[in-house]
């Protein structure tokens, strides 16, 4: 039977009703700080941890559950009489339930510049040990830690005043999990606070992964396969705000993110059009509607059922424009209420608000394991870069060259990009030789290709990559350099009277 709760919650949401409906099934409440001002005001009888205790909240509030008539009321086995007497001699009531959530240390950790003393206060001591007692104790205590739980706990509740062992087990490990990922969540932020000065370096000794169940997907890149969202609310694609349309997919949360990350890219209005997770169009414009249509002409015939990324509000404009063409789903860090009537009878076309989110670890899964790597945050400096041929690029040729640079970073390796300013007009992407990729990239063109660029993600093996190019009306080019061949690709540019620059830096993307 469920005689005595004791409740002390951050998230307060459905609390007083949970409490109140506990109360009204003869359930003795006990409550600290906040949550028992809130019942009190709300007219639910509650008494004070202090009041069992018989010490008030002290430290500022470091310490007011950390006490043996607390510990002792959980953790006593009710089929132990050695249990019982020492409680009654000392006066200690049995605690049957303990409803307790934590600090909110996501919520700091999230903030990249939170100082080191908010971290720690935001630290919950006592919330983990109540419930962890509570959970060790399972056989004889209930704990609930979400308020997820509030309705099935009364409903069960309300047929004889008793939780069933098999509920009590599923909620102890609920609550277990819940430690483990409160304690994971804390080792892995802290380990950040002084990560650019540690001896290790940028990358953590342990790979602390906490990523909650998000949602689950209808299945996989194929129907399949199993598949579910998992991450940090509120943060990135995974935790982006879906404002219409049906349930994401697997394969449109991936492609999603490509387009986020690639339009993020650009500091003026930026369009990604993404198919796969390569771009079949991008562009930056000063108008956000011309950004879409200058996207669009890239190649537009791929573009139908591709997702959208976006690095400004989608204005009402754009938003009719991107009407007139079958799209699955656009990413933007938020959608005029203009934009969102246009788009409103398109209701299968998902719409999804994103906060930015600072990762400092990209991952991956591989059998039997993990590979981490920092981003590939790595931008073009003309003033480094190194002009390797006779003739320099021209001011327009740099701006295209800058452009496509950026966009190669987001193509699949071997990446080739055709580029004007603004604007791709073509692209190679995930060949395995890049003189194919040059082909490829030439052969998807729409547009005219004659005074384009071309950006490659690598250095040129051999001269015919650019050879090849060239033949299609190429001017300049862009590379990170390397190859045991610099010498002759250099002198195939010379020879052909196109600019070549060497940027130093490689843009792998597998």
């Amino acid at each position: 039977m469920i005689q005595r709760a004791l409740l002390s919650v951050t998230d307060k949401r459905g609390i007083v009703d949970f409490a109140r409906d506990l109360s009204g099934l003869g359930v003795e409440l006990i409550s600290t700080g906040g949550t028992a001002r809130l019942l009190r005001e709300s007219r639910v009888p509650v008494r004070d941890v202090a009041e069992v205790t018989g010490f008030p909240e002290m430290l500022d509030g470091r310490v007011k559950t950390l006490h043996p008539a607390i510990a002792g009321g959980i953790l006593a086995m009710r089929a132990r009489p050695e249990h019982m007497q020492a409680l009654a001699s000392h006066g200690i009531p049995p605690i049957d339930l303990v409803v307790v959530n934590l600090y909110d240390f996501a919520s700091v950790a999230a903030r990249a510049d939170a100082p080191l003393e908010e971290l720690i206060e935001n630290i919950d001591i006592g919330g983990p040990t109540m419930i962890r007692a509570a959970a060790k104790n399972y056989q004889d205590v209930a704990v609930v830690v979400s308020p997820e739980d509030y309705a099935p706990v009364l409903a069960e509740l309300g047929i004889d005043g008793a939780l069933s062992q098999a509920t009590r087990w599923r909620l102890a490990r609920r609550a277990f999990h819940t430690t483990a990922a409160y304690d994971a969540a804390i080792s892995a932020r802290l380990a950040q606070v002084d990560a650019p000065a540690a001896d290790a370096g940028p990358l953590p000794a342990t790979l602390e992964i906490h990523a909650p169940k998000l949602m689950p997907l209808r299945y996989g890149e194929n129907p399949h396969q199993s598949a579910a969202l998992y991450g940090r609310a509120g943060f990135g694609i995974a935790g982006g705000e879906q404002l219409q349309g049906k349930e994401l997919s697997y394969n449109n949360l991936v492609d999603l993110d490509a387009a986020w990350q690639l339009a993020s890219e650009f500091s003026a209005p930026a369009v990604a059009i993404i198919k796969h997770t390569n771009p079949c169009g991008c562009a930056e414009q000063e108008e956000q509607a011309e950004a879409w249509r200058k996207a669009l002409e890239c190649d537009p015939v791929s573009a139908y059922g591709s997702v959208i990324g976006l690095n400004r509000a989608l204005e009402e404009a754009t938003a009719r424009e991107i009407a007139k063409t079958f799209i699955e789903a656009v990413a933007a860090p938020d959608f005029s209420p203009e934009a969102l009537a246009v788009l409103a009878p398109r209701k299968n076309l998902r719409l999804l608000r994103v906060v930015p989110s600072a990762d400092r670890l990209v991952v991956k899964s591989v059998s039997g394991g993990f590979l981490a790597q920092t981003p590939d945050t790595a931008t073009l400096d003309r003033a480094t870069a190194q002009v390797k041929t006779q003739r320099a690029p021209s001011e327009d040729e740099w701006r295209a060259l800058e452009f496509g640079w950026k966009v190669a970073k987001h193509v699949k390796s071997n990446a080739i990009v055709y580029a004007r300013p603004g604007q791709i007009v073509g692209v190679g992407a995930g060949q395995m030789s890049r003189v194919d990729s040059v082909r490829l990239g030439a052969m998807k063109a729409l547009l005219r290709l004659a005074g384009s660029v071309v950006a490659s993600d690598a250095f040129f093996p051999f001269p015919d990559g650019v050879e090849e190019a060239v033949k299609h009306g190429v001017t300049a080019f862009i590379q990170p350099g390397g190859s045991v061949r610099d010498a002759e690709v250099i002198a195939a540019a010379d020879r052909l009277g196109v600019a070549m620059v060497f940027t130093g830096i490689r843009h792998f993307r597998h």
